[in-house]
């Protein structure tokens, strides 16, 4: 017997003005994204999502009465008049009633010598000799190239569009400078781009702002968007930023089915099927954006072989981390929002060592917390997905956990001595946390972006019908290309079906 409910959205799509309709596997950022932009086309969609609620790796949760952020450090196009923007705007990501906060500094380095902070501007930088004023002079010139690049949102050619937003010549030119430079960023690290510098505090600081193994392009890339007024943190943050986009989508007459996984994808007469809960559900449309790098294998009858799917299983480096959070009877506001913090001996966790941590203080977020008490996280990164699941296997897996959340909250407490014996409630992820709520390829986040790597993009179309979107399809991850990949998906689905593209 048929499920009422899939009844009940086939009737909607019979009832409706739509020819057509389309299923959406994720309610991640790129897959809300797609969704919103069909939806608002005309073409009634449906999501289904594995876990409870929207974001996918983008999320947040609560324990104990304590918020932990576990997506948006900061959000991209959050400044006005950046293409990006509207792009947020029109997904309903962003709202007047939730405001964005532009941190300064953006990273605040706490070590034995005290702090140093790392402010929008650069300024505050100690400098020692001509060698670090000639680097930072490099690095400058180098924002500067970057001043007017920003991720292009333009119109598929031949597509019909309500409100099109057409190429501009002179945007690209003004982009010119930042592609001149990017082959010489490309060719070194982020790490061996810091090294310039002989005080090892900025480099440390500059460890802070992206993982020191990926190209230098992402740092300066990323150091562009907050030099220039860009890059802050929503009020509510990932989660938040989610659900409005879910909000968006639902009031568009969209819907939503949570806890539901797609267990295959086939094809189905001239349209496609989604296998989930024992049941099949007919579309004209299905957009893959679950996790790319696990969805050729596990979505279709046989694991997909095409060139580009065989190059993801070979050349794909994975972003992998633990997230620890802790909330504790603390009033921590006095301290830096963001914290690179040399610790005062090693922590070692999960088979690697760390000499630093960077540390998220959410006090003076309201909600975050119990009046007067905090919130603190901390990423650390590193390919430790083989050692957990060695753990899992073993049966060592929460003994192991706690080993690394015992280490931390030492270590934290000869730094922030205002949260040892204030502790109210710990929790911590490992890859294979990930991997268990978001279905992540060995529970990563993002996919690594070292020196000297080719870009690739999956195929947005695979077939007729059938599409990919979200941040894994290209290097290297993140909310804008999630964003960026969902818009030109919808469009893709637009152009093949006839049918105009509705932006807002």
């Amino acid at each position: 017997m048929a499920n009422p409910r899939h009844e009940k959205f086939f009737r909607i799509e019979m009832d409706s003005s739509s020819s057509h309709k389309a299923i959406v596997i994720g309610a991640g950022i790129s897959g809300l994204t797609t969704a919103v932009y069909l939806q608002r086309s005309g073409i009634q969609t449906l999501i289904l999502e594995k876990a409870a609620g929207p974001g996918g790796v983008s999320t947040s949760w609560k324990r104990k009465g304590y918020t932990f952020e576990g997506g948006v450090h900061w959000l991209i196009g959050a400044k006005e008049g950046i293409p990006l923007h509207q792009v947020w705007l029109e997904t309903g990501a962003l709202q007047e009633s939730h405001p964005v906060h532009f941190k300064d500094p953006i990273y605040t380095l706490v070590d034995r010598e005290g702090i140093m902070p790392l402010f929008r501007d650069l300024h505050g930088l100690e400098l020692k000799g001509l060698r670090d004023r000639m680097a930072l002079w490099s690095l400058r010139f180098h924002l500067a190239c970057f001043r007017h690049f920003h991720q292009p949102i333009n119109d598929l050619r031949g597509l019909r569009v309500k409100y099109p937003k057409p190429f501009s010549v002179g945007e690209y030119v003004k982009m010119l400078p930042a592609v001149l430079v990017t082959p010489f960023l490309m060719a070194q690290s982020a790490r061996g781009y810091a090294k310039r510098f002989k005080n090892n505090r900025i480099r440390a600081l500059l460890a802070a702002v992206v993982e020191p193994n990926v190209n230098a392009l992402s740092l300066i890339y990323t150091l562009g968007t907050f030099h220039e007024g860009d890059s802050g943190y929503p009020k509510g943050g990932s989660l938040r930023l989610a659900q409005n986009m879910a909000d968006s989508f639902l009031g568009l007459g969209g819907e939503i089915r949570y806890q539901t996984m797609a267990e295959g994808i086939l094809p189905d007469g001239k349209g496609w099927a989604v296998r989930t809960d024992g049941e099949v559900l007919q579309s004209d449309v299905v957009v893959v954006s679950a996790d790319a790098r696990s969805a050729i294998d596990t979505l279709f009858r046989e694991p997909l072989q095409d060139g580009w799917a065989k190059k993801m299983r070979s050349g794909l480096r994975t972003t992998q981390c633990m997230f620890l959070g802790v909330g504790v009877e603390a009033d921590l506001s006095s301290r830096p929002r963001s914290m690179q913090i040399v610790l005062h001996s090693p922590l070692k966790a999960a088979g690697r060592t760390y000499e630093t941590v960077v540390v998220n203080n959410y006090a003076t977020e309201d909600g975050y917390a119990p009046e007067g008490c905090s919130v603190i996280t901390c990423l650390l990164h590193g390919p430790t997905y083989a050692y957990w699941k060695a753990a899992k296997d073993d049966g060592s897996y929460e003994a192991k956990k706690k080993e690394v959340m015992d280490g931390f909250l030492e270590a934290m407490g000869k730094v922030i001595p205002e949260i040892r014996d204030a502790v109210v409630v710990t929790n911590m992820a490992t890859p294979l946390t990930y991997e268990r709520y978001c279905g992540t390829f060995e529970g990563s986040y993002m996919t690594d972006w070292p020196p000297f790597s080719r870009l690739y993009h999956a195929p947005i179309r695979y077939r007729k019908g059938l599409y990919f979107t979200g941040q894994r399809t290209a290097y290297s991850g993140g909310l804008p290309p999630a964003a960026q990949s969902g818009r030109t998906t919808a469009q893709t689905v637009c152009k093949d079906f006839g049918v105009e593209f509705v932006s807002h």
